[in-house]
């Protein structure tokens, strides 16, 4: 079974907007789990623009799923990390700055790097997933750092789909049956959407879990929220 765990990221957004607590991002993280979630996802940012320190303390005493915190691993979020302890933390190389995760890790030249963050955050009984972009290369340094997990990288995917979908997923089936052979869990996210999640799915079945935040809300809008996350469990039961 892969998991839905949903990155509220975008809630935290809406809130900022006018201030208050208005949505309550707690209280819809504890629905979202109630409509179907299977965990929930957050990415604090140093700015805060739209998730803060606060919101993870608060969530970590409500989240009954899968907790999984991503970020870029200096000290700061390694502080928090370890604090709140969730079920995961995904590691990704974003600058304080980024808009949005852009790319994976280069597992090669940051293996001392990771290795050592891994380390660190296992020893906190915590798992590990490592953000990653569908080349092979960069799959066995991948395994080296000890990981639990990587993410698949989706956007090239997702933005190739509509014009040929067997091309757009060849390169991640390639790099999963490589990461099932090494002994590598495997986790999935970003620009996936009701329209290209099944495929994937059904090009790679053994997926952990798959991370979805903007297009899950942004189909909220129309569908509502409890009816959009079980549209999204459907993809990912269909066998």
């Amino acid at each position: 079974m892969t998991k839905l765990s949903v990155n509220i990221n975008k809630i935290a957004t809406l809130r900022n907007a006018r201030g208050a607590n208005n949505p309550n991002v707690v209280q819809v993280a504890k629905d979202c789990e109630r409509f179907g979630a299977q965990g929930i996802t957050v990415h604090p940012r140093p700015d805060e623009r739209h998730i803060r320190h606060q919101d993870v303390f608060d969530l970590a005493e409500v989240v009954t799923t899968e907790f999984n915190i991503e970020g870029y691993p200096d000290k700061r979020f390694l502080d928090l990390v370890k604090k709140v302890k969730p079920a995961q933390a995904t590691l990704v190389p974003d600058p304080p700055d980024a808009l949005t995760s852009n790319t994976g890790w280069d597992t090669i030249t940051h293996q001392h790097l990771l290795r050592d963050v891994v380390a660190e955050l296992q020893s906190e009984g915590i798992r590990v997933s490592i953000f990653i972009n569908p080349e092979v290369k960069y799959f066995e340094p991948a395994k080296q750092t000890g990981t639990d997990r990587v993410e698949l990288y989706t956007e090239p995917y997702a933005a190739n789909y509509h014009q040929k979908r067997e091309q757009a997923v060849k390169p991640y089936v390639e790099v999963s049956n490589l990461a099932k052979e090494i002994g590598l869990g495997l986790n999935a996210g970003h620009d996936l959407d009701l329209h290209n999640l099944q495929f994937l799915k059904k090009s790679i079945p053994f997926l952990d879990e798959v991370s979805i935040g903007h297009a899950l809300i942004c189909d909220a809008l129309y569908y509502g929220l409890e009816n959009t996350i079980q549209m999204y469990r459907r993809k990912l039961d269909t066998e």
